[in-house]
């Protein structure tokens, strides 16, 4: 996927804003609403899509109606009719012989695509996430997540109890994770250092860090039974020989030495006394010349679309986390004993908020 420069990103987010409004405004308000709201019946069609696998169905070619129906294992009239809906909304296409094909929405819910969507897809559209988000009126009532009420235990506790939806949503992290990491890694420049990846998972951005700059070393820290599963991913991007796997908690402590200290999407996991915490035991482990760097979605300040909006109500719903503007990220990063220095936008929805250990 190719990088496109962040101003260029922001000019076309502005076009997309307007262009949207116009096309909110060419028919009468109830319709637009009633478009908007049956919004959720577009997300259910691409998930029964992706469930079926239709798209890797025809990852080699298009296909009748008849022969796609037999390989992905479904009625060829419903079939029809949903790939009718879908086409509608750009989403897969027809052929002049009436045979089905992808094209480039399509292509991202095959479950091989280089950065795939189809975890997503299922994870958002599963019964289960969809009872979350029908306990959204409570959170907003109390500020409070639902989740824990609802499931009688944390999202994570939750997710142990559900190794099913639980790989869906670890494969979504990582589609994600993917899908932005190529802006965030030529947004930055990390040169021959030392980073130390906090709550790094398997190491994925690490790994692509370090590709991109070969004279620098990695450490890459979070919960042992996460980064057991590390080695094998380290050894296939051929950066292994350049990064030591640690285990630990990073709120109890986080490796000493590092030049850069990266985060990516843990601090909008928490509530801020939790952050501050992690966020300390950071700025202890810092050098006096270190540098701490946040990947997150920062919250524009502006009334336009956003996805980082519509994350943040998600965030509250599971652990009470939430999505920052830029000036919330310098008052914890202040409350922690750092200071921000800068905000980097990528082409993607991240931004890198970089900062370092405050001057007493």
């Amino acid at each position: 996927m190719a990088t496109i420069p962040a101003p260029l990103a922001r000019t076309v987010e502005r076009i997309r804003h307007q262009v949207g409004r116009v096309h909110l405004r060419l028919v009468p308000a109830p319709v637009s609403m009633i478009e908007l709201i049956l919004g959720a019946w577009v997300s259910q069609a691409i998930q029964a899509a992706a469930q079926l696998r239709v798209a890797d169905a025809l990852a080699s070619g298009p296909l009748p109606l008849e022969e796609l129906a037999r390989r992905v294992g479904a009625d060829p009239e419903a079939l029809g009719r949903l790939l009718r809906a879908l086409i509608s909304r750009g989403i897969f296409r027809q052929d002049r012989r009436g045979r089905y094909a992808l094209n480039a929405l399509a292509d991202t819910l095959r479950s091989d695509s280089p950065v795939s969507m189809a975890a997503a897809a299922k994870f958002y559209g599963s019964p289960q996430h969809r009872e979350h988000w029908s306990m959204l009126v409570d959170s907003i009532r109390s500020g409070r997540a639902s989740i824990p009420v609802l499931r009688g235990k944390e999202f994570f506790e939750y997710l142990d109890d559900e190794p099913e939806l639980a790989q869906l949503f670890n494969d979504t992290m990582t589609n994600i994770s993917d899908m932005a990491q190529e802006s965030v890694v030529t947004a930055y420049p990390f040169t021959n250092e030392t980073i130390v990846d906090v709550g790094g998972g398997h190491g994925r951005l690490l790994a692509a860090v370090l590709a991109a700059n070969p004279d620098a070393q990695g450490v890459l820290y979070d919960l042992p039974q996460v980064v057991a599963n590390a080695p094998a991913l380290l050894e296939r991007t051929g950066v292994a020989s350049r990064v030591h796997v640690e285990g630990g908690s990073f709120f109890e402590k986080v490796p000493a030495g590092g030049d850069v200290y990266l985060l990516k999407l843990v601090i909008h996991d928490w509530p801020d006394d939790e952050a501050v915490t992690i966020l300390r035991n950071v700025r202890d482990a810092a050098g006096p010349g270190s540098r701490v760097v946040l990947v997150e979605g920062v919250i524009p300040d502006h009334d336009r679309d956003f996805i980082g909006k519509w994350v943040d109500l998600e965030m509250l719903l599971g652990a009470n986390g939430r999505e920052r503007r830029a000036v919330e990220y310098r008052e914890l990063l202040r409350r922690s004993g750092l200071e921000m220095t800068r905000v980097v936008q990528t082409a993607s929805p991240f931004s890198l908020i970089e900062a370092t250990p405050a001057v007493s």
